[in-house]
């Protein structure tokens, strides 16, 4: 377990935007059948996911939320000297598509600006990169996180498994540095070893030419090389066991238990996994506030979505003690805590504007 601890660095501010279309699992029935479906939504838990237009992509669904940040808050953007960008799914090749997020939000070229390439674990480790980035920096400066995904965009369109599974979002996050904030500590885990478990194999350098015609897989499900492919069961045991594992080391590291946080929040990957997690961890599933019925899976932006479904409405002033896990692809997994307060979660909005 690599921890790492911050008594200067806050959460000052989290705006969530979704995309204007929502899809629900129901409308699939004449793809995959009744009996599919009802499966289906039994072990997921999910009813309905949010979907972006085909030409919408995962930085307009930040930019959105970062301007709906400013707007709200009145920002003084001129002190945001970090950018991070942590998605699946980037604008270009070339150049990290947090330079084009900088760009439309006008920020100052007194900024560092750059990607990371993670799923469902990378709210956490984009917050403890800019954390510890941010360290270095004067009081009062900030960061801008922004985690976005539109998942669907590597989907096969008849696998049952996961194109009925994952909702498109975006968030930002910012960050201050301060000289009276609450600890904010993290805990991470990788293992290499099974990277093979969620992957997308074609569409970067090391499987140049495959076909990108889909031909069908040993599951019965057509897909190419180009579409994400998860192995479920992989998944699903390193779910419920490393998972619970990292988070029992952390609490103890902590000296910490269930009663010291008012929310878990922990990523949204199925309705099965979570019940799992909150009984091997012996944590009220009261206290896991459930998104996925009506959002889906977020991948990297399950977390900040969580916050904002449960606090956006809710303005007072008044702090919550918050546990945070995300994890997936790597495979990857996190922990964090950190005191929050719910005014400076925003209500969640919802935007289809695209920017070239």
């Amino acid at each position: 377990m690599r921890t790492s601890h911050y008594s200067n660095i806050q959460i000052s501010a989290v705006s969530v935007c979704l995309p204007q279309q929502t899809r629900e699992v129901d409308s699939y029935v004449d793809t995959f059948g009744e009996e599919n479906i009802s499966k289906f939504k039994k072990m997921t838990g999910v009813n309905a996911v949010s979907r972006a237009l085909p030409e919408q992509t995962a930085a307009d669904l930040g930019i959105e939320a970062g301007l709906n940040l400013f707007k709200n808050l009145k920002v003084d953007t001129s002190k945001i000297k970090i950018v991070v960008f942590v998605s699946q799914k980037p604008n270009y090749r070339l150049p990290s598509t947090a330079y084009f997020i900088h760009h439309h939000l006008n920020l100052s070229s007194d900024c560092v600006c750059f990607d990371i390439n993670l799923a469902c674990s990378g709210f956490i480790y984009g917050l403890n990169t800019v954390a510890g980035m941010l360290q270095s920096y004067g009081l009062e400066d900030k960061a801008l996180l922004i985690t976005a995904d539109t998942s669907i965009k590597s989907l096969a369109p008849n696998d049952r498994t996961m194109s009925m599974l994952f909702g498109d979002s975006g968030s930002a996050c910012l960050l201050s540095k301060t000289d009276n904030a609450p600890q904010l500590n993290f805990a991470f885990k990788s293992d290499g070893y099974r990277f093979k478990s969620i992957i997308t194999p074609s569409g970067a350098f090391r499987n140049i030419g495959k076909p990108t015609k889909r031909v069908k897989w040993s599951d019965d499900i057509f897909r190419s090389d180009y579409d994400t492919h998860m192995k479920g069961m992989d998944v699903f045991g390193f779910s419920i066991s490393d998972v619970p594992a990292l988070v029992k080391d952390f609490l103890n590291h902590l000296n910490k238990t269930e009663e010291d946080y008012d929310l878990f929040a922990l990523h949204q990957a199925n309705k099965y996994i979570l019940k799992q997690l909150s009984r091997k961890l012996k944590i009220s599933f009261e206290k896991i506030h459930l998104i996925l019925d009506r959002y889906g899976n977020n991948s990297s932006n399950s977390i900040p979505l969580v916050l904002a479904d449960i606090y956006g409405e809710n303005k007072e002033d008044e702090n919550s003690d918050i546990f945070m896990s995300g994890f997936g692809a790597g495979l990857s997994w996190g922990c964090a805590e950190a005191t929050i307060n719910k005014n400076i979660i925003l209500k969640i909005i919802k935007s289809n504007k695209i920017y070239d």
